[in-house]
């Protein structure tokens, strides 16, 4: 089949950073393998973006100097560089608006002189801050797709690691509907890419052109075959990767592991930093499992590979967590995941591949996630197969190739060269929205005509 002619936005992509700004990146690039993908990109990272090489037909790039100046200023002095602040992502509504309405006008009469079959915007992921380019393309001549989008993850009630991290801005998040442009972009787009359960929901009214691709993905190269020989009698591998902060929820996966971890039965290694270290440092010694408790900082990707490929359990009790690439990581390196059956976890695990535990109240997640842990340090049987089971679906499933031939089949879709794909998320397909047959795996589809 013919190679389509892409436009994608794609402002802060950068193969140099990590989140969502690398995410979006390597999502890209996975598409320009297969088409002919025109990348539209801020100046800001128009040097890591040409140094990457990766194989885009051509790299677009938008100056906007004196929104780049304010942005840069703002986010320095007002800000912090606090990534996670939604004041942060509310802030940077007249700035999405100005890069789009800038390469819009940079690039529309080569939209209608037919020199791109599809424009996708992949940033910003947050399904907040809308798109003009919806409205401007509502007549044509291209069809125009979001996402795949993310956010409105609510807070879980009875967690106190929720109530410390909410902020006071997300009791207005609704108000994005009233923004200027913000109901045209999912009226007039062809296509909608939900990256969640729960951004899917929130836009089921759309369902006749809703899809699910998960947000994150991992490199073919990272999906190796287990090397893993423990001696018999061999301790408990557990591994915990990530912030050290409220909503990551630590405290409750030591708290589970410490029965196995004070009987000698397990090693605990914690991998990143945060303001909550020295409390759950605190924690450890109250529990009286210190010595079997390892906190390393930050370390580098290349160490959380290396330290995943030896670890048995990644244990991800995160109580807010959007795209879940860290539980694509542990998959790919064969450490099984029991992760909070909530956002992005608990879209892509499933039992074949690791244990989701239900966010009931915290006694009773905890004693679940003992009972889990429990289990899995007395039957390796088990633990093999879960492990061999997650590092396949890894392989076959949440390749950035995956990611990529997911979204084709959506864009192939919306220009009139394929099928409808069936791309629901497993937790739309248990409350009812979407089609009525549960397909575990992220990217399964059927062919259903349009």
């Amino acid at each position: 089949m013919s190679r389509l002619r892409i436009l994608v936005l794609a402002p802060d992509c950068d193969p140099t950073r990590v989140s969502i700004s690398y995410v979006t990146y390597s999502h890209a690039a996975a598409l320009a393998q297969l088409h002919d993908v025109s990348l539209v990109v801020g100046s800001r990272v128009e040097e890591p973006v040409r140094r990457a090489k990766a194989p885009f037909h051509t790299i677009e790039v938008v100056r906007t100097p004196w929104f780049d100046r304010i942005n840069d200023w703002s986010l320095r002095r007002i800000f912090r560089y606090n990534y996670a602040s939604q004041a942060l992502t509310a802030f940077g509504y007249p700035f999405s608006l100005a890069f789009e309405w800038s390469a819009w006008r940079q690039l529309r009469h080569r939209i209608f002189a037919g020199e791109f079959d599809v424009v996708l915007r992949i940033l910003p992921m947050t399904a907040v801050l809308p798109s003009p380019f919806a409205f401007f393309l509502r007549k044509g001549p291209i069809p125009f797709v979001i996402g795949p989008i993310n956010g409105g993850l609510p807070y879980v009630q009875g967690f106190r690691q929720a109530d410390n991290e909410k902020q006071w801005i997300s009791n207005l998040r609704s108000l994005y509907r009233f923004m200027p442009f913000a109901r045209s972009t999912y009226r007039n787009a062809a296509a909608i890419i939900a990256a969640s359960s729960q951004t899917y929901a929130e836009f089921a009214a759309y369902r006749d052109k809703l899809f699910f691709v998960p947000e994150p993905g991992i490199a073919a190269s990272l999906c190796s075959t287990d090397t893993r020989g423990p001696e018999p009698g061999a301790k408990l591998e557990l591994i915990f990767v990530g912030g050290l902060m409220p909503c990551k929820a630590c405290d409750l996966a030591l708290r589970a592991a410490a029965p196995l971890l004070r009987s000698d039965l397990a090693r605990f290694t914690a991998l990143g930093d945060g303001p909550e270290r020295s409390r759950l440092e605190q924690l450890a010694r109250s529990l009286g499992i210190e010595k079997a408790v390892s906190f390393c900082g930050w370390v580098s990707h290349e160490e959380v590979f290396r330290r995943l490929r030896t670890a048995d359990v990644m244990v991800f009790p995160s109580v807010r967590d959007f795209g879940a690439g860290v539980v694509f990581e542990a998959l790919a390196t064969g450490a099984v995941p029991v992760v909070a059956d909530f956002g992005g976890p608990g879209d892509i695990v499933y039992p074949e591949v690791g244990f989701k535990v239900p966010l009931t109240n915290e006694s009773d997640f905890v004693a679940q996630m003992e009972k889990i842990l429990m289990e899995l340090a007395h039957n390796r049987d088990r633990l093999k197969q879960l492990r061999r089971q997650g590092m396949a679906y890894a392989r076959e499933r949440l390749t950035w190739d995956a990611k990529a031939q997911a979204t084709t089949r959506v864009l192939r879709w919306v220009v009139r060269q394929g099928p409808k794909p069936d791309l629901p998320p497993p937790k739309a397909l248990a409350a009812g929205i979407g089609p009525t047959r549960e397909i575990p795996e992220p990217y399964a589809e059927s062919q259903v005509s349009r």
